[in-house]
């Protein structure tokens, strides 16, 4: 049988995720993943690829927003409050995407300057902002946040289980980031799911996920190394690029549970 195991949201890109027992779907993924971006004075958005310490930032999702903590005792935790934006707009960029954005406010990103060590603005994906999924794969008008280009991402632990066995030091699922973790199956079997329901929502795996060096980067000491990329390429390369995960589309809006069951519909 397979099970959701583990539901994880990064509200902020690039910076901690939020384990939960419950996540609700929206049009354009989990609800508060990715709607909020760090990006440099000219918009363009901050990542630990380039900025390991983005990893010791962490979230925490409260009723009336998300509070931020910084392992630096000069500077305190502060809340990021959902109704604190500034009113003023950014065009920002991801990848080969451009969108508007809304500016969250000074104070946050003073505090941000001085946790990253460099200028930059937090910013929020509002309502009326429309990021769509290349239209190569979704051809509906699927959109996504500010994630690298799919609404959501899952990932087998059968899959992690056998990367860990070729590994000499085993490494935390949170290296790979996504959205939904199941248990059951055989490692890698998601690679292959075209259609699956999870609860009342349709869910379409669209393409494996290509990885990069932030899967290099430990989440607890934001240290970079050559694991668990240099392994997986030995075994997970695919038209000169490393694979782990299935980015996905999906049909509804509702709700997802830990241990609730994946029904296959479609390999």
């Amino acid at each position: 049988m397979l099970k959701i195991t583990e539901l994880i949201i990064y509200p902020i890109k690039s910076l901690g995720g939020i384990q939960l027992e419950e996540v609700q779907m929206t049009d354009r993924g989990p609800a508060y993943d990715r709607r909020w971006m760090l990006v440099d004075p000219e918009g363009n958005f901050l990542t630990q690829r380039t900025n390991h310490s983005m990893a010791l930032i962490q979230t925490a999702l409260h009723e009336d927003g998300i509070m931020i903590s910084a392992p630096y005792p000069s500077l305190p935790d502060i809340k990021l409050r959902f109704a604190d934006y500034s009113g003023q707009t950014l065009a920002v960029n991801v990848w080969d995407d451009n969108c508007p954005a809304q500016l969250c406010g000074e104070q946050y990103d003073s505090w941000f300057t001085q946790a990253l060590g460099q200028p930059c603005h937090l910013v929020f994906m509002h309502e009326q902002s429309h990021r769509k999924v290349d239209t190569k794969i979704a051809n509906e008008g699927e959109l996504t946040s500010f994630s690298d280009g799919y609404p959501s991402l899952i990932i087998g632990q059968q899959s992690l289980n056998l990367l860990n066995k070729k590994l000499d030091e085993p490494v935390m699922m949170d290296r790979f980031r996504p959205n939904f973790v199941f248990s059951g199956g055989t490692p890698h079997c998601e690679d292959e799911w075209k259609h699956f329901r999870i609860g009342s929502i349709d869910f379409f795996g669209v393409k494996p996920c290509s990885r990069c060096v932030m899967t290099t980067i430990d989440q607890q000491k934001a240290q970079a190394g050559k694991e668990p990329l240099k392994t997986l390429a030995t075994y997970r390369r695919l038209n000169n690029k490393v694979m782990f995960g299935q980015n996905l589309l999906h049909k509804g809006i509702g709700s997802l549970k830990i241990g609730d069951e994946i029904m296959l519909l479609k390999n």
